[in-house]
C-alpha cells in the first residue's frame, strides 16, 4: 500500500515536473521569438525610424544593431513644433498570434515610460491605421522583462483614443515602441528579444 502510494506520488511529480519543462521550453522555443536582434531576423523584420518630424517636429530618434543581439533605440525628444515622440517599427508585417496572450521583451532603459504599439487591419474613417498601445515602465541601467497582454491595449489615432477599437491579434500589421512621454532630452532604450507568450 505504501509503496503504491509512494509510486503514483512519484509518477504524479515526476509529470508536473514534466509538464512544467515542457512550458518552460515552450515560452523559450525559437518559434515564440519575434525578434533576437541577430542579423537574419532583424533584416526580415525591416525597423526603421519614424519621428514626429513626419509633422513638423524635431525629435530625432537613431536604432543600431551593432551589439550583437541587442537593438539600441536612442536619440533626442522634442517638444518643438508641436512634436513629442520618436518611434522605432517594423515593415509591414502579416503575423497571427491568435493562440497567444501577449508580447513579451528584455530591455535595458533609461528609467522613462515607453509604448509598445501593435497596429493590425483597423482603420479609423477607413483610412488612418489604428495603433493599440501599452505602456512599460524601464529601470535606469538594468535588465528587465516586460509583459504586455493583449487584453491591456488600447487603440489610438494619432493621439486620439479610441476605447470601442478591439485588437485582433490574428491580424497583426506592424510592431512598434515609442517614446512620447513629454520629457524633453536623450532617452536610450536596448531591447534584448521580443517572443509572444
Amino acid at each position: 500500500m505504501v509503496n503504491s502510494f509512494t509510486n503514483k506520488w512519484l509518477t504524479g511529480r515526476f509529470f508536473l515536473c514534466l509538464l512544467n519543462l515542457t512550458m518552460f521550453a515552450s515560452f523559450s522555443s525559437a518559434d515564440d521569438v519575434i525578434d533576437d536582434f541577430d542579423s537574419s531576423k532583424n533584416a526580415s523584420l525591416k525597423w526603421r525610424i519614424v519621428d514626429d518630424r513626419v509633422m513638423g517636429g524635431r525629435s530625432q530618434g537613431l536604432f543600431s544593431t551593432e551589439e550583437p543581439g541587442i537593438m539600441r533605440f536612442e536619440g533626442m525628444l522634442s517638444l518643438e513644433n508641436n512634436g513629442g515622440f520618436s518611434s522605432v517599427r517594423t515593415d509591414k508585417l502579416s503575423m497571427d498570434l491568435s493562440d497567444k496572450k501577449g508580447l513579451a521583451l528584455r530591455v535595458k532603459g533609461d528609467g522613462r515610460k515607453y509604448q509598445l504599439r501593435l497596429s493590425t487591419d483597423a482603420r479609423f474613417r477607413s483610412y488612418g491605421e489604428v495603433s493599440f498601445k501599452a505602456d512599460f515602465e524601464t529601470v535606469k541601467d538594468e535588465w528587465i522583462e516586460v509583459k504586455v497582454p493583449f487584453s491591456s491595449l488600447v487603440g489610438s489615432w494619432r493621439g486620439r483614443v479610441l476605447e470601442n477599437e478591439v485588437f485582433n491579434p490574428a491580424k497583426i500589421e506592424r510592431i512598434s515602441l515609442l517614446l512620447g512621454d513629454k520629457n524633453p532630452g536623450k532617452f536610450q532604450l536596448d531591447v534584448d528579444w521580443i517572443r509572444d507568450y
